[in-house]
């Protein structure tokens, strides 16, 4: 170590407190972190790019530092998702630090891991006060059936109104009008089951059938509508 010639002259002076980290609450303990290895936990968080064109949910499954398991979800920009692809391959297997260090391709999802990287290290993930943390593969069940993100699309216009595209329950092929031209309800497909269906060789059209359902009182609508074309 390299001292200037004022620190040379001093004399020394005991430090007294010197009672380390402060504790941090993750997977059911209270942990002194000092190095990246002391830390675990799951957790999400969201970011974007500088043109605010498109946006990243990053869910990190942690493991004595280590990212375990990542989920890489994006929105609104098109190359985001090639991006995404490239950050998969990227972040399994690299420290947290690393992975902070490390070019992610996109805006958004670097600025998502900065935002994990202190949840994480400030013990506020979601796993903080769950014993053992949760199992790799956790993030993957987030999904639900036919592991597809959730994704709400709607659209209005002053002229003509509101359109529901797509919803938690999935994509909307219908939508109910009561006698005042107000949504009850809507028709939609869960095209991940869908997809998973017919990936097992069920007919496209039973597969349809079976991954459509109904949600408020689209039975009672005086008229639907196709929400894309009408």
């Amino acid at each position: 170590m390299d001292y200037s010639s004022e620190i040379k002259k001093m004399v020394c002076v005991a430090q007294g407190p010197n009672n380390g980290a402060s504790p941090i609450p993750q997977e059911g303990t209270w942990v002194q972190a000092k190095e990246i290895k002391d830390i675990s936990g799951l957790t999400h968080g969201v970011g974007w790019c500088a043109p605010q064109q498109g946006a990243c949910k990053l869910t990190l499954n942690v493991k004595k530092g280590v990212i375990e398991e990542a989920l890489v979800e994006t929105l609104g920009c098109t190359g985001m998702t090639h991006s995404a692809a490239m950050a998969s391959e990227i972040l399994p297997g690299k420290t947290i630090l690393e992975a902070m260090n490390t070019d992610l391709v996109c805006d958004a999802i670097n600025v998502a891991m900065r935002e994990l990287f202190l949840q994480i290290v400030y013990g506020r993930s979601q796993t903080a006060f769950s014993e053992g943390g949760l199992p790799i593969g956790a993030g993957l069940e987030d999904l639900g059936k036919g592991f597809r993100s959730v994704t709400g699309t709607m659209y209005g216009t002053n002229a003509k109104g509101p359109r529901y595209l797509e919803i938690a329950e999935g994509y909307v092929t219908e939508i109910a009008l009561d006698s005042n031209e107000e949504i009850i309800g809507y028709k939609y497909v869960q095209l991940g089951i869908m997809m998973n269906l017919i990936s097992k060789g069920t007919d496209a059209n039973e597969a349809l059938e079976k991954a459509t359902g109904t949600y408020g009182r689209f039975a009672d609508g005086v008229k639907t509508i196709n929400p894309r074309e009408q």
